[in-house]
């Protein structure tokens, strides 16, 4: 029994995890108009970083010398997962819609498939790419309301550049953390991560303090950093790299399709959206094109 339990879990906290991935863009539309963008990406994770501190210390500061050679590459993965998938969301948002932000960071699994299968040489059949595009089509349904129409107005903008920048900022953190084996624990690893993260968000903070906007430091800074910095961070970067260690990149790259889906139903419960038949058709959709996906090659 506990052999089958292990067996599946990381296939059932593959589809929980986005639940807590897509709490982000409920930050990103609710501390639009309290916190500047950058800002909120770097407290965000160095409050992560503090909280995972003290129940990580006492281990990293006992095995540095394990793990010394291996600081390089997570500031590597610090700078994409939170430095880059951390900011370009939150500036994009500011010039571009949630349609097109949908459609292009969708498109990360796209880049995880491509880049494992032709630099990594992780294999891949039609299966998986016939799971790929019922996702995408499923997410395409969702996003242009069943209304093929809506897919020839789209309009892109400088903010669609940022969020294709994230959408490939995650697919190489995606890759990297697969490939790049450690000698930490998850959670050590996970807390070095959100440290350097908010080391390369540092500098870039600075200057849109100076230069373009100073962040309030009231209730609702707090709130929206806490918030930040345990719901889309501590719990849902936690489930995405143990899945990931667990799966590999290009299944656990599929948790972003589930995002959209995600997204429409926190739009329902925070933001007066309501849930449509097409939302329902591009639920089965992402659900069947996951299955697909996470079929094993033999």
């Amino acid at each position: 029994m506990n052999n089958l339990s292990s067996k599946y879990l990381p296939f059932l906290l593959l589809f929980i995890q986005p639940i807590f991935m897509a709490s982000n863009l409920v930050v990103a539309r609710g501390a639009a108009d309290f916190v500047p963008p950058i800002s909120l990406a770097f407290w965000r994770w160095l409050v992560c970083f503090l909280i995972l501190l003290p129940f990580t210390f006492k281990y990293l500061f006992r095995n540095y010398k394990n793990y010394k050679n291996e600081l390089r590459k997570i500031f590597i993965l610090g700078f994409l997962a939170c430095g880059v998938c951390g900011a370009f969301p939150f500036i994009a948002g500011k010039t571009t819609t949630i349609i097109n932000m949908g459609i292009i960071y969708s498109s990360s699994p796209i880049f995880i498939i491509l880049i494992t299968t032709f630099f990594f040489k992780e294999k891949i059949n039609l299966t998986r790419v016939f799971g790929v595009l019922i996702c995408i089509f499923g997410v395409l349904a969702i996003i242009i309301k069943g209304n093929i129409s809506l897919l020839f107005q789209l309009k892109f903008t400088s903010g669609d550049i940022w969020m294709l920048g994230a959408s490939i900022g995650w697919a190489l953190y995606t890759i990297y953390l697969f490939h790049w084996k450690s000698s930490l624990p998850i959670l050590e690893r996970f807390t070095l991560i959100s440290m350097f993260g908010a080391i390369s968000l540092f500098p870039f903070f600075i200057l849109e303090e100076i230069y373009i906007s100073k962040t309030n430091y009231d209730l609702m800074f707090l709130f929206w950093v806490g918030f930040a910095a345990i719901s889309p961070s501590i719990i849902a970067f936690m489930l995405f790299n143990f899945v990931n260690k667990e799966l590999g990149a290009s299944i656990t790259g599929s948790v972003l399709y589930l995002y959209t889906v995600y997204g429409a139903i926190y739009g329902t419960l925070f933001f007066e959206e309501y849930l449509e038949s097409f939302h329902y058709l591009g639920t089965l959709f992402v659900f069947i094109g996951i299955f697909l996906i996470k079929k094993k090659i033999k």
